[in-house]
């Protein structure tokens, strides 16, 4: 049976500290990528809000990881951060192999590969491994969530 407390409180970090590691990565000029404001770009044209709604929307969306590894931590009976990071990975996978690609069907502000941008579709597409966003991006979106798994996995007690 699930540890609600145990696996909000690793949802919280874990997701506090993905963040964290993202945006140092696109301080560092790591990478051009921000999670927040591309989510945050999904809902609203302004920049400022975009970004405050994207952060939200971004805490929200890693709180649901969170609890799907607890799931899968619970499925297999045990939990940790070695096991956490390898679900990161796969995580991170599905990011760069899956989502991102997904990115520019799904988001009404962003050009695709094969439409340049609009008026309206102003945003970079990620293309392919996200590297539209930087030579490192991969490696930016790897590490992070292999930390966010390790941290989810670390924190969370069955009991």
């Amino acid at each position: 049976m699930m540890n609600w407390p145990s696996s909000l409180l690793a949802g919280f970090v874990g997701t506090l500290v993905l963040t964290t590691l993202e945006a140092g990565a696109q301080q560092l000029h790591l990478t051009r990528m921000s999670i927040p404001y591309l989510l945050g770009t999904m809902m609203t044209p302004s920049r400022d809000r975009a970004k405050i709604l994207g952060f939200l929307v971004h805490l929200v969306n890693g709180q649901l990881f969170a609890l799907l590894y607890v799931v899968i931590f619970d499925a297999l009976g045990e939990a940790g951060a070695w096991l956490g990071a390898v679900i990161g990975l796969a995580h991170a996978a599905v990011v760069l192999l899956v989502a991102l690609p997904l990115l520019p069907t799904l988001h009404p502000r962003m050009a695709s590969l094969h439409q340049g941008p609009t008026a309206v579709r102003q945003l970079e597409p990620p293309g392919p491994f996200a590297l539209y966003y930087g030579f490192s991006t991969p490696l930016a979106v790897i590490v992070a969530h292999v930390i966010f798994g390790a941290t989810v996995g670390g924190l969370y007690h069955f009991r």
